[in-house]
């Protein structure tokens, strides 16, 4: 990828961040403890009611993590899957294989919306880990052959490719699995009230340093917000839950006239072009809130309603089409969002 992209997930990934840390900076009290910084190429936010400062420890298990999944490091393991053209790898990590296994899961409930194997496309736009190609319809057509997650198998500790040039992105679950990650470890010390915020993928744990849950702020979907011009939608608060959101408002280029946005449908291989703009999953864990939010993205509206009337478990937050100058809501009953005050 070029550089100007690369700089702007970053950017805009510290901003996603920057206002829960607005809403949040008011929680801090003498055993409250607060970490940030940058992991993923991505910023992050962490509060944790604690005697014991584990800020250490985070950074630590977030650089383990970016060892196993990060894209962008070349001697990480799925960098090694990626790399090494050969129908079979060995896998020995628990980390890679509950991805995989998820993602996995995911892709077959949602009938293909999300697939990990969409490297080969969003390397091709310019959203992944590589240069942006000359994108045609010849292109497509040939990098299709290599997506889809029925293309590839894990049987014990062996990855097994039907072609060998497959290609794995795990971007929109990765950042919601390292959130439970650090989550994970935060249970291990027998904490009961944190929260874990990593490029806008969030989960908390009981309550704040006020008492109260945690407040979480849900953007309006404004083409190129910034820190000096965003508005946010409303305020959910949360406890023993994590929310992920996905959206196209941010992350899209203009080339020829025609925008490009970071979703890509892996069954057509083209940007996704419909009036959904975003979408926030409430889920008990991060990981599969974050699959869930980007597979909505790439459903749309209409099918992603169809497929919550199968799935009434999943509470969802859908920002749609402006109609009257107002950008339009659908809600499940298990996400209530507050408006937010003039």
């Amino acid at each position: 990828m070029n550089n100007s992209l690369s700089q702007k997930k970053i950017s805009v990934a510290g901003f996603v961040g920057a206002i829960l840390f607005l809403i949040l900076q008011g929680c801090q009290s003498p055993n409250y403890q607060f970490h940030e910084g940058f992991a993923e190429g991505t910023s992050f936010h962490i509060y944790y009611q604690s005697d014991t400062n584990y800020n250490k420890a985070i950074d630590s298990l977030l650089n383990h993590f970016e060892d196993i999944l990060s894209t962008y490091r070349k001697n990480s393991l799925i960098s090694k899957v990626n790399s090494v053209e050969k129908d079979s790898f060995r896998i020995n990590d628990s980390l890679f294989v509950n991805m995989f296994r998820t993602a996995k899961k995911v892709y077959e409930q949602t009938g293909g919306a999300f697939d990990i194997t969409v490297a080969p496309l969003v390397n091709a736009y310019g959203f992944g880990f590589t240069d942006t190609m000359q994108v045609d319809s010849m292109l497509i057509d040939s990098l299709l052959q290599y997506v889809g997650m029925n293309k590839i198998q894990l049987s014990g500790n062996w990855l097994i490719k039907d072609n060998p040039h497959i290609q794995l992105d795990g971007n929109a679950i990765a950042k919601g699995q390292s959130v439970d990650y650090l989550c994970h470890f935060f249970e291990s010390k027998g904490l009961k009230n944190y929260m874990v915020e990593i490029g806008g993928e969030v989960r908390g744990k009981g309550i704040n340093a006020h008492g109260k849950p945690w407040q979480i702020g849900i953007d309006q979907p404004i083409d190129n917000s910034d820190e000096t011009q965003r508005n946010l939608q409303g305020v959910v608060g949360i406890t023993n839950k994590a929310i992920a959101t996905s959206g196209n408002y941010r992350r899209f280029y203009y080339k020829n006239g025609l925008r490009y946005s970071h979703t890509i449908n892996p069954k057509t291989g083209y940007p996704v072009n419909h009036t959904l703009l975003s979408a926030s999953v409430m889920a008990d864990n991060c990981m599969i809130a974050d699959a869930y939010a980007t597979s909505f993205m790439v459903m749309g509206l209409e099918k992603t309603k169809t497929f919550l009337k199968n799935h009434p478990e999943i509470a969802v937050y859908l920002i749609y089409g402006k109609e009257n100058g107002k950008y339009q809501v659908f809600a499940t009953k298990g996400f209530v969002v507050q408006p937010m005050e003039n």
